[in-house]
């Protein structure tokens, strides 16, 4: 008899590092939610999984919200058995933290920290009532170095590996697992490898990322189907960095002309 197909949940899983994990795991076998706020996005999406010979259902809305919640948890039809908590940014931001506002802290937590609690304890006893389950969430390493220009992103997504580490502790002896990716210099659509450099000259990515290049967002999916899978049956409670090298070669350095902060080495 034929193993039956996962139920996997990607939010934000139309674009970018998203986008490249929804792929993965349909092309894997997994009927594949996919939540998005942009519906074109999520409509090429799921059409190129379709015509590759996978499933996916989409829902478009902003995974914030409580309605958006409440139309995933039912697109499962009370089957869970990989959630992605995919969705962060570090917009709004401000030049700095005296300049940021109260209201900006609050969306920075409902994008990065609070959803996360939200969808997760909507989907979790599935889970726990099949006594099996992966949850993958995405932080950022920024959650482990400082970054001047984003402390209250970095706040928020230490956070997110926080719950991490103290979920898995919690719900391991039901079988399900919880781990995080800490992702750095994804080339997407939110931060473009030309928004990365701002001026910077090509070819000096070697002084400031150990591998020398920008990553794609098919290096970070690839942990993430990981993690997801039973390869990675005895792993739970870690937040694993995907970033070139960059945190374990970490330094923020005031820029020359003094316009704001850079973890970049200038050429002389």
């Amino acid at each position: 008899m034929a193993e039956e197909a996962r139920t996997s949940v990607v939010t934000g899983g139309a674009l970018g590092i998203g986008g490249a994990i929804s792929r993965r795991l349909a092309a894997a076998g997994d009927l594949l939610i996919l939540n998005d706020i942009d519906a074109d996005a999520a409509e090429r999406t799921r059409a190129d999984i379709e015509e590759s010979g996978g499933q996916c259902v989409t829902v478009i809305g902003d995974i914030v919200e409580d309605e958006t919640i409440e139309k995933v948890t039912a697109a499962t039809q009370g089957r869970v058995d990989v959630l992605v908590n995919n969705v962060g940014d570090f917009r709004p931001a401000a030049a700095s933290f005296q300049d940021s506002t109260p209201a900006q802290w609050q969306r920075l937590y409902e994008l990065n920290l609070l959803h996360v609690f939200k969808l997760t304890h909507a989907l979790l006893p599935a889970m726990v009532e099949r006594r099996s389950g992966s949850i993958v969430n995405n932080s950022t390493v920024e959650a482990f170095r400082g970054i001047p220009q984003h402390p209250v992103y970095s706040a928020f997504n230490a956070g997110v590996s926080a719950f991490t580490r103290s979920l898995a502790v919690a719900v391991g002896r039901h079988g399900v697992r919880v781990n995080a990716i800490a992702p750095d210099l994804a080339d997407t659509e939110q931060t473009p490898v030309e928004w990365m450099r701002r001026g910077y000259d090509e070819g000096l990515e070697h002084t400031w990322v150990p591998l020398a290049r920008f990553g794609e967002p098919d290096d970070y999916a690839a942990v993430v189907e990981f993690l997801a899978s039973d390869a990675a049956r005895f792993v739970t409670g870690h937040t694993i960095p995907v970033d070139g090298g960059t945190l374990a070669a970490s330094g923020w350095f005031v820029r020359a002309d003094d316009q704001g902060w850079t973890n970049r080495p200038h050429r002389a």
